[in-house]
């Protein structure tokens, strides 16, 4: 467990790290008990975080998830990887005993979150680690499991993210890991047979090289169908068994908003086809529609050709779309990738007004 920051959130996150090594002691007495001042420990108050607004609402837990660590990841190691940052808790998550690749870290205040998600797919030694929002609820299970696995069951066993197979935990999305590197949409449009799938409606996902990760996400019609097609978990594309995780729209944003995927559409269209449209990736989350209109001064845009993106609970997600007199201007507009606006470095993409509806229609 871990402390290094001068910083901390609310009580809940000063708290946090005495509150998990009481739970860890104590087992199962501590469910049994309301909350309370008598199981807590009261430091005195530290410096202010610097200043920032939720507009009235309580701040968020400061809590991400990583996931692909090295399977001899060390707390240190992951303390590493967030240099910079104030780790309050490291918890390594396990499952029958056995590390799985996964770890939940606390920081020291919920503007920290977002430099954590810079982090993602950077690496540790070879591997790149993939980091996601998380909140307090799925840390706090977490924690129960690692008491559940320490003691032998004798704290009510809480799921963790990847244990996420509980109908109610479906949400339409599916987490596929496994596939074969060369699998393509055709292959698990195929694999979903007995499904209504669309072509967009698959996200294989890549490293920034290019390479697959041999990973996807699915989008299902609803949560029923999603846990219908849980059957098919462990089944093979070619000779490969495909493990199948209840997974969540959050997730998939991230993935596709901070991460590379392979999308190239069933009906044979180079994705590298520069159309009228391109997506920008690696925005400021403060970058407003003003911003990108003066990153492309020197383009005739007005403001209804500029689409910023958003997750379904209103957060940006650091993407924007783009629409340019002719494909002409679009293909010049590309020679501006990977110029910074503020202090980030813009990706630039061609992209489709299929690809735009269905990124804006969906609340990103």
């Amino acid at each position: 467990m871990y402390y290094r920051g001068n910083y901390m959130d609310s009580g809940d996150a000063r708290e946090m790290g005495f509150k998990r090594q009481r739970i860890m002691d104590q087992g199962s007495s501590y469910y049994a008990t309301p909350p309370g001042s008598s199981y807590m420990y009261n430091p005195p108050p530290p410096p202010p975080p610097p200043s920032y607004s939720y507009h009235g609402q309580p701040p968020p837990f400061p809590v991400v998830r990583l996931r692909g660590l090295p399977f001899d990841c060390s707390e240190t190691e992951i303390a590493d990887f967030l240099h910079g940052l104030d780790v309050v808790d490291v918890l390594l998550v396990h499952k029958g005993g056995r590390f799985t690749g996964e770890a939940y870290c606390v920081l020291g205040y919920p503007l920290q979150v977002d430099f954590a998600l810079q982090r993602n797919r950077q690496n540790i030694g070879r591997r790149y680690v993939e980091v996601f929002r998380s909140k307090k609820d799925e840390y706090y299970k977490a924690i129960a499991n690692e008491v559940y696995d320490s003691r032998g069951g004798s704290v009510p066993r809480a799921r963790s993210i990847d244990e996420s197979k509980d109908p109610a935990e479906h949400t339409g999305v599916l987490w596929l890991r496994g596939l074969p590197f060369s699998a393509t949409k055709e292959d698990i449009i195929d694999f979903f047979k007995d499904f209504e799938l669309e072509e967009k409606s698959i996200h294989i996902t890549a490293t920034f090289e290019g390479r697959p990760t041999g990973e996807a996400f699915v989008e299902f019609a609803s949560a029923d169908d999603s846990r219908a097609a849980m059957a098919k978990d462990r089944m093979t594309i070619g000779n490969r068994y495909i493990e199948l995780f209840a997974s969540s729209s959050e997730e998939l944003e991230e993935a596709v908003s901070r991460g590379r995927v392979l999308d190239k559409p069933v009906d044979g269209r180079d994705p590298n086809e520069v159309t009228s449209i391109l997506r920008m990736r690696g925005l400021p989350f403060s970058a407003g529609k003003d911003d990108i209109l003066d990153f492309f001064k020197d383009f005739a845009l007005n403001e209804d050709a500029i689409h910023v993106t958003f997750l379904s609970d209103g957060r940006p997600t650091g993407e924007a779309f783009v629409e340019f007199a002719s494909t002409d201007d679009a293909k010049a507009a590309l020679a501006k990738d990977r110029m910074t606006l503020g202090s980030r470095y813009v990706e630039l993409f061609p992209s489709s007004i299929e690809d735009m509806n269905h990124a804006v229609s969906r609340g990103r």
